[in-house]
C-alpha cells in the first residue's frame, strides 16, 4: 500500500473512533513492540455499534520476535466442545462457532516508527482470505506494557482496535 493510501485509511480510522484514540506518544523503534503480548481486548466497531468481536473473556496471545516473524492467536471463551469428541467430525454448527470465535496467524512483521504502522505479511491463518496478504495495522499506543493498534479491515468486517498487555516482563 502506497504512503498517501495508509494515510487516508490512517485518517478515516481517526475519524471513526475519534481522535483522542489516535493520539499517542511518538513510536521510538520497532523495539517497542517486540514481544510476547497477551489480550487485553479486541473490539470491533461496524455501523455505529461496538462489540467484544471474540466475546467477553477471551483469551490470546501474540509473538513479535527480533528477527521479524511474528505468531497472533486469539480464542473466544465461548467455543463449543465437539460431540464426537473429534474435530474432524464437528458438526457444521460446531464449526461455525470455532471459525466465528478464534483467529490465528503468522508469518513476518514490519514496524514503520515514522508512519506508526505494524504490518503484517501472513504466511497462513485460520482466516485464508489473508493468506499471502500483507495486513497493515496503525498503532495507538506502543509503550513498555501496552500495545493498541487498529485494523481498518478487520476480518469480520467493520475496524477492530485490538489491545495488547506485554507478558515478558
Amino acid at each position: 500500500m502506497r504512503n498517501g493510501a495508509l494515510e487516508r485509511i490512517s485518517v478515516t480510522v481517526c475519524l471513526a473512533l475519534g481522535a483522542a484514540a489516535c493520539v499517542s506518544a511518538p513510536l521510538q523503534s520497532a523495539a517497542a513492540v517486540t514481544g510476547t503480548w497477551t489480550l487485553v481486548s479486541s473490539v470491533t466497531e461496524r455501523d455505529g455499534k461496538k462489540s467484544d468481536q471474540f466475546g467477553t473473556g477471551a483469551k490470546g496471545m501474540m509473538s513479535l520476535d527480533a528477527q521479524g516473524h511474528f505468531m497472533l492467536t486469539i480464542i473466544g471463551p465461548d467455543l463449543p466442545k465437539f460431540a464426537s469428541g473429534n474435530r474432524a467430525s464437528a458438526t457444521p454448527e460446531e464449526s461455525r462457532m470455532v471459525v466465528a470465535g478464534s483467529i490465528a496467524m503468522m508469518g513476518t512483521y514490519l514496524v514503520d516508527p515514522t508512519n506508526k504502522t505494524l504490518t503484517f505479511h501472513v504466511e497462513a491463518a485460520t482466516f485464508p482470505n489473508w493468506n499471502g496478504t500483507t495486513q497493515n495495522r496503525l498503532i495507538v499506543t506502543a509503550n513498555g506494557d501496552e500495545l493498541k493498534y487498529v485494523t481498518p479491515t478487520a476480518s469480520s468486517g467493520g475496524v477492530g482496535t485490538v489491545t495488547w498487555k506485554r507478558a515478558d516482563r
